[in-house]
């Protein structure tokens, strides 16, 4: 299954370290990924396979929100598919 991670905030160093890592930790694989800096803002978006992972959807959404508000920064994973139709023009 593939899913969408996207990751908004206030940029500053560590956070993709800190989502990669989690990543990895969970046999999660990034598949692709874009990020940038808009008006001081740090804006990431990846598309990672789930089909290896030791964890579900839902409990990496969980843990990773977790993980990255200590950055301060707003994270989400939402499947692939869905994201896909919410944002089908």
């Amino acid at each position: 299954m593939k899913a969408i991670v996207t990751v908004v905030g206030a940029d500053k160093v560590g956070i993709i370290a800190k989502v990669s890592a989690y990543l990895a930790k969970h046999s999660i694989n990034i598949a692709d990924i874009s990020q940038t800096i808009l008006s001081g803002n740090f804006v990431m978006m990846m598309m990672v396979d789930f089909d290896n992972a030791n964890i579900g959807i839902d409990t990496a959404r969980k843990e990773l929100v977790e993980e990255l508000g200590t950055l301060g920064v707003e994270a989400n994973i939402m499947n692939e598919k869905v994201f896909s139709e919410m944002h089908r023009i």
